[in-house]
């Protein structure tokens, strides 16, 4: 019998973007990487915009997806625990996954510990200064009166709304984003701005579409877990060690 000893950690997969073939192509990829961890995986965190849009009508979802959904509840059914924070694409996941596979939704930050370590979670969309535009908009869009009001609309034409805004976004342009210096990374400035007020060993995000491992100082680090149009790139718990990883990809930097 395997030993689940490890704990993962993914984010933007992007799901639905940009074009069927190529959506296709990315779900079969995240597949394969869940049928490589099953053996020895405890845990998995999603963090964050998983699908490029998703909204739970009380009589159906977003279709598509079979695949990555059949290989999640089997895993769930193995017995790994499955956690799934809502991103800025996905913000609109109420208790379906939930209620098949007993998926724990995360709406903001998750502080948790594992293996002796301290962790901080969240996707990382609206936080720190600035991106006014974006805040209030999150504010809305999470409101119950933005989601009652989005659930009259027929699926053909609000999830089609959906799509078109989200075809706009730096995925579908195939926008690879660069590191532009450590005093420009808005996540690992909050991150610091934490570590003033708590510690944690680890600070994990999405949302930045960069594979990043940042040391904040010599007891807390710093992961931005990348996407999967173009790194593949994840992360792995293992004996309170987190390192960042690659599936199928060379590693970024390289």
């Amino acid at each position: 019998m395997s030993i689940r000893n490890k704990i993962y950690f993914a984010s933007d997969f992007h799901l639905g973007v940009s074009d069927y073939e190529l959506s296709r192509q990315r779900e079969a990829t995240v597949v394969r990487w869940l049928d490589s961890i099953k053996e020895d995986a405890a845990e998995l965190f999603l963090v964050g915009d998983v699908f490029d849009f998703w909204f739970e009508y009380k009589r159906s979802v977003p279709r598509g997806f079979i695949r990555f959904l059949g290989k999640l509840a089997e895993l769930a059914d193995a017995g790994v625990k499955i956690t799934m924070f809502k991103g800025n694409h996905d913000m609109w996941m109420f208790g379906y996954l939930t209620k098949e596979f007993d998926v724990e939704i995360i709406s903001d930050e998750l502080a948790i510990e594992r293996q002796s370590k301290k962790i901080y979670l969240h996707h990382g969309d609206g936080l720190g200064p600035g991106d006014a535009k974006y805040k209030i908009l999150k504010k809305f869009f999470r409101s119950r009166f933005c989601q009652w009001m989005f659930a009259r609309l027929h699926p053909n034409l609000g999830i089609g709304i959906a799509l078109a805004w989200s075809n706009r976004s730096r995925l579908s342009q195939k926008k690879i984003e660069r590191f532009m210096g450590e005093q420009q990374e808005w996540l690992v400035n909050y991150s610091k701005d934490v570590l003033q007020k708590e510690h944690y060993d680890y600070f994990i995000f999405g949302h930045r579409h960069l594979p990043l491992d940042i040391r904040l100082n010599e007891k807390s680090r710093y992961i931005n877990l990348g996407e999967w149009l173009n790194f593949n790139s994840y992360a792995v718990l293992e004996n309170g060690e987190l390192s960042l990883r690659y599936f199928e990809k060379v590693p970024y930097g390289s």
